[in-house]
């Protein structure tokens, strides 16, 4: 704990700093817990698309063996871009998923089969996914970031800053009250020692010849 200067001044000062630290830590406190119901949602959206990319995978494997009797060249699909947009959450800023732009080659009908277009799709489909994952990933990381600073903050205040200040607090009030006692006691015995001596200069006038 620093050393502070007991005075009236620091009294003031310490004061305003407990009421800050009061009015800020229901505040952080709040955002913690909005930081920790996000992080939960986003997990929970992970899981969702992780779960799906599964089921697909499993969808595609009866297609894969006959995807090698496919003529050489016949295209598959083409990733134009990720569409992504941003987002706040509890002050920080995090991107958000919009989607992908795919591109088709058109298909030569008697090259390829019926079920082609259903592996396009479902390739677009895990694409897709993928391209969520990875920014869910990076939404989880900046909230996760956020919520861990936000924590220090929180104990900080909690633990350190608003105890040390009621400490400061309550020694800056007992010197100064120990200093005002000591204060009334010294004014008390000068003035009775004043007293005192104004006693026995009067009684030195009436006994002088």
């Amino acid at each position: 704990m620093a050393k502070v200067k007991h005075t009236k001044n620091e009294l003031k000062a310490q004061r305003e700093a407990l009421r800050r630290f009061d009015r800020f830590l229901p505040m952080l406190q709040l955002k913690k817990q909005q930081l920790q119901v996000e992080l939960r949602h986003v997990e929970a959206k992970m899981e969702t698309r992780l779960t799906e990319s599964t089921q697909l995978l499993e969808g595609l494997r009866p297609w894969a063996r006959l995807a090698t009797l496919l003529p050489s060249g016949v295209p598959l699909i083409t990733v134009k871009s990720v569409q992504t947009g941003s987002a706040n959450i509890a002050g920080i800023t995090i991107p958000t998923f919009v989607g992908v732009d795919f591109e088709r080659d058109k298909l030569d009908l008697f090259s390829t089969p019926a079920w082609y277009d259903n592996v396009q799709e479902a390739l677009e489909a895990m694409i897709s996914i993928e391209a969520e994952l990875a920014v869910l990933k990076e939404q989880h990381r900046l909230i996760a970031e956020e919520w861990r600073t936000t924590s220090q903050r929180v104990n900080l205040f909690d633990k350190v800053k608003i105890p040390e200040c009621r400490e400061n607090i309550r020694v800056i009030r007992i010197f100064l009250g120990d200093e005002q006692a000591a204060a009334v006691a010294r004014a008390k015995f000068a003035k009775g020692r004043s007293a005192a001596l104004e006693q026995e200069g009067n009684a030195l006038k009436r006994t002088a010849p």
